[in-house]
C-alpha cells in the first residue's frame, strides 16, 4: 500500500455532491443554436477559418490554433455558420469575445474520423494530433495539453487528478464510474508521449465507486496505481496532489516537470483517448448541473450550448437568482444565462441566497492567523492582504504572491469576512500589467535604438561614398597634371591615366629625395 503524505493547511467545506450522482450521465436535446467562442483555452485565440453561410460537419475545424500557446476549435455538430461576431462569453466581466454561431441541422453528421495507432507514432505526431483535436485541460485551467506533454525534462511519474475536491462538482466522479476504460486508455497514450515509468491516479476517498471502477481496469494495465487519498480541499490542486502522492514539492516558480512529474485531469485523459483512438476532436464535455434545480445530474454537453438550456433540462427552481460556473470556491458568477458552455465548464450551479447567503460586512483584520493555518501553499495570507490593499505590489511579489493558487481557503475561514482572494487577484493583475508595460517599453526602446543605429549607418555609408568620389576626383586631377604634353582634346583611358599618375608619383618622390642633405 502506497504511503501518503500531507500538504500544509486545507479545509473541509460541505461537499454537496450526492445530489448529482444518483442517476447516470444524461444527454441534452439538440439546442436551437450553438455559440462557440474561438478563445476557450489559455493563450492565443484560434483564428477563424470558416465564413458566414458555410455548412460544417461535426468535428470540423473552424478555428486554427495560432503560433505558440493556442489550441484548435471545432464545430460541435453539423449545421450552418450564421454569424462570426463578438458575443458575451463566460466571464464575470460580461465582456464579449469573437464567437461563431452555429445553427444545427439536427443530422449530427460527423467528419471522416481517422484513428491513430499511438504505439507506432512518434511523440511529436501525437502531440500535434492532440493540438489539432483541441484537447486542453478540462479541470478548469484549459491549458493546451500538447504543450504540457512537450517537456525538456525527463518525466518519471504521470499523475492523473481524479480528486475533484471542490464542493458540488461531480463530473469527474461520474466519468470515472462510467468511462474508466477511456481514462486508463488516455493515461497510456500520455505515458507513451512522456516516456513515464509509472502512472498514479489520485481520487478522494469519498468516491468509492470511481475508485473501484478504475482499479478494475488498471488491474490489467502495466504499472498503474489507483490511490485513494483523504478528502481535503484543495487536494485537487496539482502541487498539493503531487505532495500527497509522492512527497515531492514543486519549488516556487518551477513546474512539476522540473521534479520529474506531470499532472493531468482524468477528463483530459479521456478526451485525449477519444482524439487518438477514434479521431474525435473535443466537441463536448460532461457538466454537473446542480444547486436550485429539481433534477440535479451530470450531462454530456456540446461545446457552445447556452447555459439556459442546461438549467431548463435540470428544471431550475424559481428561487434561483444567479448562476455560478465552476464550484463555489473558485467558480465565477455568470453575467447572464445565455452565455455558452466552453471547454473549461465543469459545473453549473443555480444559486440562491439560501445556498450562498450574501457575506456579512467586511471587518478589519484581527491577525488571528487562521488564514495562515489553512493556506495549502504555506504562504502568509494576511501579509499579502496588507501589501495588496496598500498597493505595495513589489513586496507582495517578494512574499511569493504568485504561488497563491486562489483556492479561497483563506477567505472561507476569515472571521472578518475579508474577500482575501479578490485582493490577491487584483495584485497579480496589476503586477502582470506592470510587467507588460515594462516589456512594451523595452521593445519600444530597442526599436528606437535600432532606428537610430540604422540612421547612423546610412549617414556613414553616404560619407564613405562621398569620400570615395572625392578621392577618385583627386586621382584624376593628379593624373591630368602629370601629363602636360598630352593635348587637351586627347581622350585617355583609365589605364593610361593611372599610368601617368604613377609616373608623376615616382618623379615627385625622386625630387624629394635629391633635395635632402646627408647627415655627417
Amino acid at each position: 500500500m502506497r504511503t501518503l503524505y500531507q500538504f500544509h493547511g486545507g479545509i473541509h467545506p460541505p461537499t454537496h455532491k450526492s445530489q448529482s450522482t444518483t442517476v447516470p450521465i444524461g444527454q441534452l436535446a439538440m439546442p436551437d443554436k450553438l455559440v462557440i467562442p474561438f478563445h476557450q483555452h489559455a493563450g492565443n485565440r484560434a483564428k477563424p477559418i470558416v465564413q458566414v453561410g458555410d455548412r460544417v460537419l461535426k468535428g470540423q475545424l473552424i478555428g486554427m490554433p495560432q503560433d505558440g500557446l493556442s489550441s484548435a476549435i471545432h464545430a460541435s455538430t453539423s449545421g450552418t455558420i450564421s454569424a462570426i461576431d463578438m458575443e458575451v462569453v463566460a466571464h464575470p466581466s460580461g465582456l464579449a469575445d469573437l464567437c461563431a454561431t452555429l445553427i444545427p441541422d439536427s443530422k449530427d453528421e460527423w467528419i471522416i474520423r481517422t484513428p491513430i495507432a499511438y504505439q507506432h507514432s512518434s511523440p511529436a505526431d501525437l502531440r500535434n494530433a492532440l493540438r489539432m483535436a483541441g484537447v486542453v485541460g478540462l479541470g478548469g485551467a484549459a491549458f493546451p495539453s500538447d504543450l504540457k506533454l512537450n517537456t525538456k525534462h525527463k518525466v518519471t511519474t504521470l499523475i492523473l487528478n481524479g480528486a475533484e475536491c471542490e464542493p458540488y462538482i461531480t463530473c469527474d466522479d461520474m466519468l470515472m464510474r462510467e468511462r474508466a476504460s477511456e481514462v486508463i486508455g488516455g493515461a497510456e497514450i500520455m505515458r507513451q508521449i512522456l516516456g513515464a515509468e509509472e502512472i498514479l491516479i489520485g481520487i478522494e476517498d469519498n468516491k468509492p465507486e470511481a475508485i473501484k471502477a478504475l482499479q478494475l481496469i488498471a488491474a490489467n494495465a502495466h504499472n498503474i496505481e489507483v490511490v485513494a487519498i483523504p478528502t481535503l480541499y484543495p487536494s485537487g490542486s496539482a502541487k498539493q496532489l503531487i505532495k500527497v502522492l509522492t512527497n515531492l514539492e514543486v519549488p516556487s516558480g518551477k513546474l512539476p516537470t522540473d521534479i520529474g512529474v506531470q499532472c493531468f485531469n482524468v477528463a483530459t485523459a479521456a478526451s485525449a483517448y477519444r482524439a487518438i483512438q477514434f479521431g474525435e476532436p473535443l466537441v463536448s464535455r460532461i457538466v454537473t448541473i446542480t444547486g436550485e434545480v429539481d433534477r440535479a445530474q451530470n450531462v454530456e454537453v456540446l461545446i457552445g450550448t447556452p447555459v439556459s438550456v442546461l438549467l431548463k433540462h435540470a428544471a431550475v427552481l424559481p428561487q434561483s437568482q444567479q448562476t455560478i460556473m465552476g464550484g463555489p470556491m473558485m467558480g465565477i458568477r455568470l453575467p447572464n444565462n445565455e452565455v455558452s458552455v466552453v471547454k473549461a465548464t465543469n459545473c453549473v450551479i443555480a444559486a440562491s441566497d439560501k445556498l450562498f447567503p450574501n457575506p456579512p460586512p467586511i471587518m478589519p483584520c484581527i491577525r488571528c492567523t487562521r488564514c495562515v493555518e489553512v493556506c495549502p501553499a504555506d504562504l502568509q495570507p494576511q501579509d499579502l492582504y496588507w501589501f495588496a490593499k496598500s498597493k505595495n505590489l513589489e513586496k507582495a511579489e517578494k512574499f511569493s504572491l504568485f504561488d497563491c493558487i486562489e483556492c479561497g481557503a483563506c477567505s472561507y475561514v476569515c472571521p472578518s469576512n475579508i474577500p482575501l482572494v479578490q485582493f490577491y487577484r487584483f495584485a497579480k493583475s496589476e503586477l502582470r500589467a506592470t510587467a507588460r508595460d515594462k516589456q512594451n517599453s523595452e521593445i519600444a526602446r530597442e526599436r528606437h535604438e535600432f532606428h537610430e543605429l540604422r540612421l547612423e549607418r546610412e549617414k556613414q555609408e553616404k560619407a564613405d561614398k562621398l569620400a570615395a568620389r572625392e578621392k577618385a576626383a583627386a586621382a584624376a586631377k593628379m593624373a591630368a597634371s602629370a601629363a602636360p604634353s598630352v593635348p587637351a582634346d586627347t581622350e585617355l583611358s583609365p589605364e593610361q591615366i593611372a599610368k601617368l599618375a604613377e609616373m608623376e608619383a615616382r618623379r615627385l618622390s625622386a625630387s624629394a629625395t635629391s633635395s635632402v642633405t646627408p647627415k655627417e
